[in-house]
C-alpha cells in the first residue's frame, strides 16, 4: 500500500479549515488537525490534536508526533472589532501562535506551509481597485497588523532557513458552515438574523465594498499552493466589489425577507472598498474563483436552513 502524503491543518475544525481536510481527505492524503475547539465538525479518519497554537510545547509536541510533508496554518483569532478592543490578545493568537507554528515547522523539516492571510485587512485604504500585491499594507487595525507581521516573519524563515511558505491573502471568505457569532461573516450574519425573524443590521450606509469569493474556490486556491509549493504572498478574491446594501438585498431576495434592514454607526478598523486582483495567482496556478455571489448566497442559505445555528 502507497505511503500517503501527510498534511496538518490548524484550525482544521473551523470554517475555512474543515473544508480544506475534507478535500484533502478526499484527495487520499493523511490529515491530522491541530485545534482547541473539538466540538465541532470533526470528521472521521482524522487525528485530533486539542492544542492551543499559544502553547509551543503543545504545538511543537504535536507536529512532531505526526511529521506531515505540509502545513495549512488556518488557526486564528479573526474579529477586527475584538483586535482593537484587545490587540494583546489579537497578538498573541494571531503573532505569537504563529510563531509556535513556523518555529515547530522549521524543527519538524516540515516542507511546505501554507498561511491563511488577509487581503482588505492588510491593504487598508486602497488607491486603486482591485488591488494587487504591489500595494502598500497600511493595516487599520491590529488583525491586519498582525497578519503583516507573520508574513514578514514567513519571509524572515524563508530568506534565512529557507523554509517554503505560501501567504494567501484572502478577500471576504463566505460559505457553508461560516459562523454568524461574531462579526467575521457578514453572510452568515445576514442569514443567521434573517432566519431568526431579525432584520439585517447594516453599520454605516451600506456602500461600503467588499470582495466575497466562495469558501470552495479558497480551498482550491490552498491545493493548488500546496501542490505547486508556491513561495510568496498571493491575493485570493474575485476583483469584483459588491456594497453591503447590494448583498444585503440578494440574500433578502433569497430568503424571501420584504422588511426594511437596521443601520447602525459605522464600526473602526473597517475599510470603506476593496477587491483583490488575483491575477498573479491565476497565472501562476491556473486558478480562478468559479462560483458566483448569487449561486454562492443560494448555497449557503440552504446549507444555514438544514443546519440552522440561532444567532442571540
Amino acid at each position: 500500500m502507497p505511503i500517503r502524503t501527510k498534511v496538518l491543518v490548524t484550525g482544521g475544525l473551523g470554517f475555512i479549515g474543515s473544508h480544506i481536510v475534507d478535500k484533502l481527505l478526499e484527495n487520499n492524503f493523511e490529515v491530522a488537525v491541530l485545534d482547541y475547539d473539538t466540538n465541532r465538525n470533526v470528521p472521521e479518519k482524522v487525528k485530533i490534536f486539542n492544542v492551543d497554537i499559544r502553547d509551543f510545547k503543545a504545538v511543537n509536541k504535536a507536529i512532531k508526533s505526526f511529521e506531515p510533508s505540509f502545513v495549512n496554518h488556518h488557526a486564528a483569532q479573526i474579529s477586527v472589532s475584538a483586535s482593537i478592543r484587545d490587540p494583546e490578545l489579537d497578538a498573541a493568537h494571531n503573532i505569537l501562535g504563529s510563531l509556535n507554528v513556523i518555529k515547530a515547522c522549521v524543527d519538524t523539516e516540515v516542507k511546505h506551509l501554507i498561511f491563511a492571510s488577509t487581503g482588505g485587512a492588510l491593504y487598508g485604504e486602497v488607491k486603486k481597485i482591485p488591488a494587487d500585491e504591489t500595494a502598500p499594507i497600511l493595516p487599520v487595525s491590529p488583525y491586519g497588523s498582525s497578519k503583516a507581521a507573520v508574513e514578514t516573519y514567513l519571509g524572515f524563515y524563508r530568506r534565512v532557513y529557507g523554509f517554503k511558505s505560501t501567504s494567501l491573502r484572502y478577500s471576504n471568505v463566505y460559505g457553508p458552515r461560516q459562523s454568524p457569532q461574531g462579526e467575521a461573516g457578514v453572510i452568515a450574519i445576514f442569514i443567521a438574523q434573517i432566519l431568526n425573524g431579525k432584520a439585517p443590521v447594516i453599520f454605516g450606509a451600506g456602500e461600503d465594498t467588499r470582495d466575497y469569493v466562495y469558501v470552495d474556490d479558497v480551498v482550491a486556491a490552498n491545493m493548488l499552493a500546496m501542490n505547486l509549493q508556491l513561495q510568496g504572498s498571493y491575493n485570493i478574491g474575485t476583483g469584483i466589489e459588491t456594497s453591503t446594501n447590494s448583498l444585503a438585498n440578494l440574500i433578502a431576495r433569497e430568503t424571501n425577507f420584504s422588511e426594511a434592514f437596521n443601520y447602525a454607526s459605522p464600526r473602526a478598523g473597517d475599510v470603506a472598498k476593496i477587491s483583490l486582483d488575483a491575477l498573479n495567482f491565476s497565472e501562476i496556478s491556473g486558478w480562478k474563483p468559479i462560483v458566483k455571489l448569487q449561486e454562492g448566497i443560494k448555497l449557503t442559505v440552504a446549507d444555514f436552513k438544514n443546519s440552522f445555528e440561532t444567532v442571540q
